[in-house]
């Protein structure tokens, strides 16, 4: 009956989608206030049945309900009760339903948190996210309907994908749509405005904190992806340029444009045209890797659909709203005022070459991922675009952004002092590449072009604490008019330095990683001694263990350093009894930001046992970095102008635009 009432509430909730997206809309025609109010109450009453849906299907999990499809396919009734319910979303049907989910939440926070906003925005708004609430609802029911029942009922289920069941799957795909689905929020806004063909400083101060929140949550799934890959798959990577990854890349890579583009557009009422059409293109990449995942064009370990009627559905959606958002953008952009003028060397200057590098670098891993499903589906010949393709463009591109990025906070708006810049930024420079000759000396060598690259890593993490150093006057004014001042700067200028130092810090460690990292591959038998980035590993033999649903191999290492025992690891070969697939579970070891990294391999013949070992110098820094710049982002989220947004607009315009209160 739960179940029943799972799927009765989703088609409730689809009914009510549709009434949202066309009565608000209508009353913001009409100027109609009561019309335009459905919009609030009617995305209220979409998000509890949305709720109520989804916690149906939680508890079919829970429960072992062996009667739903669904269940029967993803679960087991000896899993752990965490992996039933994240089971849930381990799947096509149940991740589907989280995604329309998380947009019915995002829908309600804006009708919440918009008590400010123009009320014909606002309708607009919410109606265009009742759209999409309406397409992917209707995708669901139609194709990928998760409240099937199966007869008769099995006795017990196929099991999750073993890979999947992991702490990192109740984390990463969560925090991924909340990206993804974040950034429909802003393709809303960009949409309401088009049709409402007035865009100014105020609408890019309300799509800011939207624009935020979906970045920090999609750099926290993106951070969660790759730490999960690199543990739980045992090949000792953390990003292979899998298309799946590249999916949610590429609309980062636009989000963190359109996060400085609405700056300048906040700032200096410049760059309109371009930041709406971001928020667009945005969006569409986020739709555009639902449909790579949902479609089965890819054969990823993200991957799940592989009926085609899913894929030829999702794609119609993505022509609808794409081709429809880019048509609506074309008919209006003529009538749009582009906006102020400003010098090329300025702080707007630096955000726009910002915003090119970053648009470019996106384009070559767009052409890089959909480059052989073109080819295939044209030729029928198969080919496939790896890691050097990537590295090479993607690398050679980013690296005058990285560059660029500590001047731009010492370039004045309008007109900048790159001279002034320079001087300011001597000292960071200098100790960056004092550093960077230091870390090659003491790591022995490697390739001589390694030292100005981790200088610019460096440099982008003195250069984040110089802007501070420099706004709060140290060395200019007493100690305590210094920590005043610094105590006094904007919430904002803290998260801008925590990002651009969590930026360097990443760098850093995929230089260092990449660089100086050592693989050792070795037969090994009991009491034999391998060494890895300084250390000695013994294998000290296997042994037979039971879990839940599975049986594993586990080899025990101890870990020596000058003759002295420093650690132990275990390393496992798991057995996922219900559906006969193994797993390589690896043992990790911590070193301060270093890592050694144990994976066993195939048994041998003659006892021995392959044992892969990688020892990762300062691989750390690559996800602490990421934290930094997502606690920069919720710093910056709390700053006052962002929390509040914009007062609500007094009856008063210029040449015909409202303009906001002060």
């Amino acid at each position: 009956m739960i179940i029943e009432l799972g799927h009765y509430a989703l088609v409730l909730s689809l009914a009510t989608a549709i009434i949202v997206s066309i009565l608000p809309m209508i009353g913001a025609w009409r100027g109609d206030s009561a019309m335009m109010t459905v919009g609030t109450t009617g995305t209220y009453a979409l998000f509890g049945l949305t709720l109520l849906s989804f916690a149906a299907l939680t508890w079919g999990y829970v429960v072992s309900d062996f009667s739903v499809q669904n269940v029967y396919e993803n679960s087991h009734s000896l899993k752990p009760m965490l992996y039933k319910i994240t089971g849930v979303w381990g799947n096509h049907e149940g991740s589907m339903l989280l995604w329309v989910l998380i947009l019915a939440l995002f829908s309600a926070l804006v009708a919440y948190f918009g008590t400010n906003l123009p009320d014909r925005l606002k309708a607009n708004v919410l109606a265009v996210q009742a759209w999409i609430s309406t397409a992917f609802t209707l995708f669901i029911l139609l194709t990928s309907n998760p409240f099937n029942r199966l007869f008769p009922v099995p006795a017990e289920g196929r099991d999750l994908n073993p890979v999947l069941q992991d702490i990192g799957l109740a984390i990463h795909p969560p925090l991924l749509y909340l990206g993804y689905v974040g950034f429909s929020v802003c393709f809303s806004f960009a949409i309401a405005a088009l049709i409402d063909g007035r865009i100014d400083a105020a609408w890019a101060r309300w799509v800011r904190p939207w624009t935020l929140a979906a970045w920090v949550f999609l750099t926290a799934g993106i951070s969660m992806g790759s730490y999960w890959a690199y543990y739980e798959l045992g090949w000792g990577g953390w990003w292979f340029w899998d298309p799946v990854e590249n999916a949610s890349f590429m609309p980062w890579l636009l989000g963190t444009a359109m996060l400085h583009s609405a700056l300048v557009m906040e700032k200096r009422d410049a760059l309109k045209i371009w930041t709406v059409l971001l928020a667009i293109v945005t969006f569409s990449l986020s739709l555009l890797g639902t449909f790579l995942v949902r479609s089965g064009v890819l054969t990823s370990v993200h991957a799940f659909a592989t009926d085609p009627t899913r894929g030829v559905f999702i794609l119609a959606i993505l022509i609808f709203f794409v081709g429809g958002a880019l048509t609506l953008f074309a008919l209006r952009a003529p009538i749009l005022k582009a906006g102020g003028l400003f010098q090329p060397i300025s702080r707007e200057g630096a955000l726009v070459l910002n915003n090119l590098i970053l648009t470019v670098s996106t384009a070559s891993v767009l052409i890089g991922t959909l480059y052989p499903l073109i080819l295939e589906s044209i030729t029928n010949e198969k080919i496939s675009v790896g890691p050097p393709f990537f590295n090479i463009t993607f690398g050679l591109l980013m690296l005058p952004l990285l560059l660029a990025l500590p001047f731009g906070p010492f370039l004045a708006w309008k007109r900048g002092d790159l001279l002034g810049a320079m001087q300011r930024l001597y000292m960071a420079a200098s100790l960056s590449l004092v550093l960077g000759l230091a870390f090659y000396y003491f790591e022995n060598g490697g390739p001589v072009l390694v030292v100005p690259v981790l200088a610019l890593a460096f440099f982008l993490m003195f250069g984040a604490l110089a802007d501070l150093w420099y706004r709060a006057g140290v060395g200019k004014q007493t100690a305590a008019i210094a920590w005043a001042r610094f105590k006094g700067l904007p919430r904002s200028a803290f998260g801008t330095a925590l990002a651009h130092f969590g930026m360097g810090v990443t760098v850093l460690g995929v230089v260092v990683v990449m660089t100086y990292e050592t693989e050792t591959v070795v037969e090994m038998k009991q009491g034999m001694t391998a060494t890895a980035g300084g250390y000695e590993l013994t294998f000290d033999g296997l042994r037979s263990a039971t879990g839940p649903n599975f049986t594993e191999e586990q080899g025990h290492f101890t870990i020596r350093k000058d003759g002295h025992e420093v650690a132990d690891v275990w390393s496992s070969k798991r057995l996922y009894t219900a559906r006969g697939m193994p797993t390589t579970e690896a043992g990790i070891v911590t070193f301060g930001l270093s890592q050694l990294y144990v994976s066993l391999g195939d048994a041998m013949e003659d006892g021995g046992m392959v044992i892969r070992i990688w020892w990762k110098p300062w691989i750390i820094c690559i996800w602490l970095g990421t934290v930094f710049m997502m606690v920069g982002g919720v710093v910056s989220l709390s700053d006052r102008r962002l929390r509040v947004g914009v007062p609500k607009r007094h009856a008063k315009s210029v040449q015909g635009v409202m303009e906001p209160a002060e």
